[in-house]
């Protein structure tokens, strides 16, 4: 069974067995809904049912129903959380995993021509930006929005895309 990461565990919170999370997904209200099945990466066999959640600052924090003390909650210290392929929720249209996009190749909507491929996603604010590198190894960032991105084949692993003058440096 192939399983994603979600979180990784930072530190107790009070003393209940809350534990704090750095997030590693985008979906933090679906993967931390009550009754959300997650495990560990380091043991997948071990799942945790999450009893409740909420953002705390920039992390959340999750309270687990097996995890009812502090001493529990410390031997998550450092674990990242894992979501099975199998209990991951169907996205909305024009939503995307990184896993989905990550490795796409990058084509121009217009000439067909091949500019590169997709080695990083980036969640700086408003919208995701998507690193592009070269077959050069050269690297620039497109946004990820409807005026540049025109199409996205999942399922063959391809981006359209119509860049704005200055996305791409052609020197």
């Amino acid at each position: 069974m192939q399983f994603y990461d979600v979180a990784k565990v930072l530190s107790t919170h009070g003393l209940q067995g809350e534990v704090k999370v750095a997030l590693i997904t985008d979906f933090p209200e679906l993967r931390f809904a009550q009754g959300s099945k997650l495990a560990l990466k380091d043991d997948e066999t071990q799942v945790l049912t999450v009893e409740s959640s909420r953002p705390f600052k920039q992390f959340w924090l999750v309270k687990f129903v097996e995890i009812t003390e502090i001493s529990a909650a410390e031997a998550l210290k450092g674990q990242t959380l894992v979501v099975s392929q199998a209990d991951q929720h169907e996205l909305p249209a024009g939503t995307y995993y990184y896993r989905d996009i990550l490795g796409c190749q990058v084509l121009d909507n217009q000439t067909g021509e091949l500019l590169g491929s997709i080695t990083e996603i980036e969640s700086p604010g408003a919208n995701d930006v998507w690193q592009v590198t070269e077959e050069s190894g050269k690297e620039y960032l497109i946004p990820y929005i409807a005026d540049v991105v025109k199409k996205v084949d999942v399922a063959n692993k391809r981006v359209y895309v119509e860049l704005m003058e200055g996305l791409r440096d052609e020197n």
